[in-house]
């Protein structure tokens, strides 16, 4: 008589990450491909009280647990004084966490909350994988990654050791995006004209003042060109004009936020924008032409993440001190309405995507947790 099979148990996963839509947008897209590779998987989030996190994750249906933020300073400061104590508060509560989820196994995408869990994880005996989507990588993961069992990265060159290049999980709204059969929906919705040649700059969900001011100042000469703008300036930073009213003109349309990225993609003939991790992946997984402006400051993590896109021809690198109105006033309306060129660059950029780093790194996960039960 041959025994009746067991049941597998149901995987039990912990995900740590939060702060920004840059850790939380993969955090999701990882969990929702667990869900998809095993059903009824149980997906447990980690983050703080302060951070996108407290939204985010609830609305896309799954568990939120939050502990203490333990900021990581890097000079001598009050805060790095009370690290320890902070450390190992936020640790305690973690461990918690991790025992009361069972969990197999715990993933972390970096930002404050990760470490505390990472270290929890450890010294539970739960192994630990951990996504690195920056070209430089934060210091949550560089500790991460010394007591991880397996790493996974968006770009090369890390330094991390042992790392598996897997790409940027990123929502499969996004990675499916077909833009030329969704450009004139998208458009409209987006309150825009679906002829014309269009431009979309964007400096995230905050903004950034200095593109701001640069559009804003070569608007006539864009809309002289035929081009439209949409220019999503990020919350609270409405750009006005020299009366101080809403800066307003034909052809030119701004807007503070735009939920649902994936329109933009699509709309878009060309996008203007900073070189996070996330956008730099996906306007590379969507072929979209791009203008990227790196963050003057930080680590210079964005002229990293940037660098294999531009030396494949899909985008443009321009330093922030650069891209100026003058400098918008000579190159944007010549790319932006020369299709083959768009359409070369479309190409190059397309190339270069990964669409499904989400599934990689579902298997990642779920091979850690069959392989310490």
């Amino acid at each position: 008589m041959t025994p009746a099979s067991t049941p597998e148990r149901t995987v039990s996963v912990v995900l740590a990450g939060g702060g920004t839509a840059g850790h939380i947008s993969p955090l999701l897209a990882i969990a929702g491909a667990i869900v998809d590779r095993q059903p009824g998987a149980r997906i447990t989030a980690v983050g703080t009280e302060a951070g996108m996190e407290t939204r985010l994750v609830p609305a896309a249906g799954f568990e939120l647990r939050t502990i203490d933020r333990v900021p990581m300073p890097r000079r001598p400061s009050i805060d790095l004084v009370k690290l320890p104590v902070r450390l190992v508060r936020a640790v305690r509560q973690a461990r918690a966490i991790v025992a009361d989820s069972a969990a197999d196994v715990v993933v972390g995408v970096g930002g404050y909350v990760s470490t505390p869990v990472y270290l929890a994880a450890w010294t539970r005996r739960v192994p630990v994988v951990i996504h690195e989507a920056n070209a430089r990588p934060g210091m949550a993961n560089r500790v991460g990654a010394r007591i991880a069992a397996r790493v996974a990265v968006a770009f090369d060159g890390t330094g991390l050791g042992d790392a598996v290049l897997v790409g940027m999980p990123m929502r499969r709204s996004i990675a499916d995006l077909d833009r030329s059969s969704a450009r004139a929906d998208a458009r409209t919705s987006l309150g825009l004209d679906p002829e014309r040649p269009t431009l979309i700059v964007t400096g995230g969900s905050s903004g950034a003042a200095s593109l701001n001011r640069a559009v804003a100042a070569a608007v006539p000469d864009l809309t002289a060109a035929g081009v439209q703008i949409l220019h999503i300036t990020g919350r609270g930073k409405q750009v006005t004009g020299q009366d101080g009213a809403p800066l307003a003109a034909d052809g030119y349309r701004q807007i503070e936020f735009v939920d649902g990225m994936e329109r933009v993609y699509a709309a878009a003939d060309l996008l203007v924008a900073r070189a996070g991790a996330a956008t730099v992946s996906e306007v590379s997984a969507v072929g979209l032409p791009a203008v990227l402006v790196p963050l003057p400051h930080g680590n210079g993590e964005q002229r990293l993440n940037a660098a294999g896109l531009v030396a494949s021809g899909g985008a443009l690198l321009v330093d922030d001190a650069d891209f100026t109105a003058a400098w918008i006033r000579e190159h944007i309306p010549a790319l932006v309405t020369d299709p083959a060129r768009l359409a070369a660059m479309s190409a190059a950029s397309y190339a270069q995507g990964v669409r499904d780093a989400d599934r990689r790194m579902a298997d990642l996960v779920l091979d850690a947790a069959r392989s310490a039960r």
